[in-house]
């Protein structure tokens, strides 16, 4: 029995991750396109670079950390304390870009798993705000039977294949130089999450203002592929 749900565990794990998933993730680049218009970055070391710096430091960093919250939160049915994490990203987003992103691929994963009877609709959940989309994902997990750690890695390994693949595209890199900047991310990922699991809610910031600033002129730009 244990085998049969560590292995649906990880098959919804994998779905929940998946470049697949109909959420969008594809259509936002998070600035790297407007980094690499502005020549910040031009080739493989300075994406990976710039990823890493974002797992140390950034926004990125603080999501994984709402999710465990969230899931925690939902492991418990404390729908209030959901909604207050729901409530204090929406607060974190230093830019209209970037809440916008979070709350289109929360709200398409929250339709999804409506949809696909994951979850049943609750007037007590998240009150009609908009739903981020590391609140949602905890809810997947929780649904989903995925254990905190792996859902942590998914989440992380997610956004970091999304824009790896975003520089390919504008960069651009070749797909083994993408797989190759992936491999050397593992360890960061790791590392990230093990920061992640005993962070304290007085520790919650980051240093994104390098992310806030590209996301703000991608507006501007004369030309775009990606939404952000």
């Amino acid at each position: 029995m244990k085998n049969e749900i560590d292995q649906f565990a990880l098959l919804n794990l994998l779905r929940l991750a998946s470049s697949t998933l109909p959420v969008g993730a594809y259509s936002y680049s998070e600035g790297i396109e407007a980094l690499v218009d502005a020549g910040t970055l031009d080739d493989r070391s300075t994406l990976e670079e710039w990823i890493v710096r974002e797992l140390g430091f950034g926004a990125i960093r603080i999501e994984a950390a709402i999710v465990m919250r969230a899931y925690k939160a939902c492991q418990a049915k404390d729908w209030d304390h959901l909604n207050h994490w729901n409530r204090w990203l929406s607060a974190a987003r230093e830019t209209e870009e970037l809440r916008l992103q979070s709350l289109q691929m929360g709200r398409s994963l929250l339709r999804l798993l409506y949809d696909l009877h994951v979850l049943e609709r609750q007037p007590t959940l998240l009150h009609g705000e908009g739903c981020h989309f590391a609140i949602a994902f905890a809810l997947a997990a929780v649904h989903w039977q995925i254990e905190l750690q792996p859902a942590l890695l998914g989440y992380l390994h997610s956004w970091a294949t999304n824009l790896v693949s975003a520089g390919v595209k504008l960069v651009p890199l070749g797909q083994t130089a993408g797989q190759q900047l992936l491999l050397h991310l593992q360890p960061v990922i790791q590392q990230t999450v093990e920061v992640v699991l005993t962070l304290p809610d007085e520790d919650l910031s980051s240093c994104s203002w390098g992310l806030s600033l590209a996301s703000m002129q991608h507006e501007t730009q004369y030309s775009r592929l990606f939404r952000s």
